[in-house]
């Protein structure tokens, strides 16, 4: 922690003045106040959050995958955060592939979750995990990756076809949405809560009813796990309705991206790990 600035140094006596005793300023009040404001801002963001209940937000994340997945399987045929479902694509791509372009879009969404994995890692590790300022700034930049997405989907070409079309405009956004989709996983992580990575299902269903107090009262662990997968469907069952609807597959993106703020904000108003 950078130490504080002296501020207030006593002046020269000036006329009139014969104390000796520091002048009144009201234009350094205002300096002052920037100073120990900018300071405050700093602390504030370069402290760890704390890590109770954080579970909570991570479940959120759970929402927004469901949006984009269901979202992207009614539009392109791929899947953009859960990637065992596309690693499955590929495969029956490259054993028949002249039947469907599918593969060709699950793997370009598994080659951006593998990558984005590389470089959001790298980042929480390099700037500390669970420093305020680092989760702010990973969701912020999953928000922008989508708003891009959705920029695409709005302004950009209209395929004819999105579902058989191989194009620019189909491949870019869903390397950016798989792109980013991976910081949800790498957030879990860094929080050390590994099972809610939000892009797999298959293990919380297995610990779920393999959970030896399952039916405990007090289980939070059992919570968590049915938790993440009802999130997800929520999330599922409304971005399949929205990409229906007259708000389109866009308008779904624009939405996660307003869900990705929130957490943005979450975080930022998060206590942290001193208090």
């Amino acid at each position: 922690m950078a130490a504080s600035s002296q501020y207030g140094t006593l002046s020269k006596p000036a006329n009139g003045n014969r104390s000796g005793a520091p002048e009144s300023s009201d234009e350094e009040q205002p300096l002052l106040s920037q100073a120990f404001s900018k300071s405050g801002w700093r602390k504030k963001m370069m402290v760890n959050v704390h890590r109770d209940w954080a579970d909570i937000v991570l479940l959120s994340c759970y929402v927004i995958t469901g949006l984009l997945d269901s979202a992207a399987i009614s539009t392109w045929g791929s899947f953009v955060s859960m990637q065992t479902g596309n690693t499955v694509y590929i495969g029956l791509g490259l054993a028949a592939p002249k039947e469907s372009n599918r593969w060709i879009k699950s793997g370009t969404s598994l080659i951006s979750f593998c990558i984005g994995s590389f470089f959001f890692s790298r980042f929480h590790r390099y700037f500390s995990p669970t420093r305020r300022w680092v989760l702010c700034a990973s969701f912020q930049a999953q928000m922008a990756l989508i708003v891009a997405a959705a920029a695409i989907l709005t302004w950009g070409p209209k395929s004819a076809n999105e579902r058989e079309e191989i194009s620019w405009n189909v491949l870019v956004p869903i390397a950016l949405i798989a792109f980013q989709s991976c910081g949800q996983a790498v957030t879990s992580r860094a929080l050390k809560y590994n099972a809610l990575t939000s892009v797999v299902l298959t293990s919380l269903y297995c610990d779920l009813f393999s959970d030896a107090e399952l039916f405990a009262f007090d289980n939070v662990e059992r919570n968590r796990r049915i938790g993440a997968p009802s999130l997800l469907l929520f999330g599922a069952i409304m971005g399949g309705l929205l990409a229906h609807s007259t708000i389109g597959t866009a308008g779904v993106l624009w939405i996660a991206a307003g869900l990705k703020l929130l957490v943005v904000i979450s975080w930022f108003l998060w206590p942290s790990a001193e208090e």
